[in-house]
C-alpha cells in the first residue's frame, strides 16, 4: 500500500494581513464619500408658527460646477418631516414639507442665480450661492395648531440633489453615478411641542 499526502491550502496566520488588506480596499470607496451633511438643525416657535433653522455642509464636485458654468441648472430640495412616534403602530406622519432650490448661470451677465420657490437672487460667484443655500433660516413649516403642546415629535431634515429635473441626457448619466449624488443623510432629533407664544 502506498501512502500519499497532498498539502492543503494554508489558512495560517500569514494570510490574515492579506485578507485585512482586501477588506480595507473593498471599503475605501465607502469611507471616501463626500462630507455633505446637515450640521445643525432646530425647530423653534416663530411669530406665526414653527420655523426651521439649519446649517448644511455641501460641496459641489468639479463635474457639477462645470455643468452650471455651461448653462445647465441644478435643482436641490430640502426635505423636512415631522412624525409622532406611536408604540402600537407605525409612526404618524404629521408634516412633510420641501424647499426647492435652483442654481443657474447666466453667461450674458456672468452672474449666478439662486431661485428659492418664486424668489430669485443674483450672485457674482458660485461660492456665494452655496453659502446662501447652506443656511436655512426661518423656514415656516407648521402652524401652531398642527402640533399638540406637550407631545413629543421626531423631526427629520435632509438636502437632496434632484436629478429628475436635469435634461434627459444627463438623467441617464446620473443613474447610479456617485458624481451626481449630493444627498445628505437624514438628520433626526426629537422635541416637545411647546405652547404658542
Amino acid at each position: 500500500m502506498t501512502g500519499s499526502t497532498t498539502p492543503c491550502c494554508a489558512n495560517g496566520p500569514e494570510f490574515y494581513p492579506l485578507r485585512l488588506l482586501l477588506l480595507l480596499l473593498l471599503f475605501v470607496p465607502l469611507l471616501a464619500l463626500s462630507d455633505d451633511r446637515v450640521r445643525h438643525a432646530e425647530l423653534v416657535a416663530g411669530e406665526d408658527g414653527y420655523v426651521v433653522n439649519a446649517d448644511i455642509d455641501l460641496d459641489l464636485n468639479p463635474r457639477l460646477v462645470e455643468l452650471i458654468s455651461h448653462g445647465v441648472s441644478l435643482h436641490f430640495s430640502a426635505q423636512f418631516e415631522i412624525e409622532q412616534p406611536r408604540w402600537y403602530w407605525f409612526d404618524e406622519s404629521v408634516i412633510e414639507h420641501s424647499l426647492n432650490y435652483r442654481i443657474s448661470y447666466h453667461a450674458i451677465t456672468r452672474t449666478y442665480r439662486l431661485s428659492i420657490g418664486n424668489l430669485h437672487q443674483s450672485f457674482d460667484t458660485l461660492d456665494s450661492v452655496l453659502r446662501t443655500m447652506q443656511r436655512i433660516r426661518n423656514w415656516r413649516v407648521a402652524d401652531f395648531s398642527t402640533l399638540t403642546p406637550g407631545n413629543t415629535y421626531r423631526a427629520s431634515l435632509r438636502l437632496i440633489h434632484d436629478t429628475s429635473m436635469l435634461p434627459r441626457p444627463f438623467q441617464v448619466t446620473a443613474i447610479g453615478s456617485s458624481e451626481w449624488a449630493l444627498d445628505t443623510d437624514w438628520m433626526q432629533w426629537t422635541f416637545r411641542a411647546g405652547a404658542p407664544p
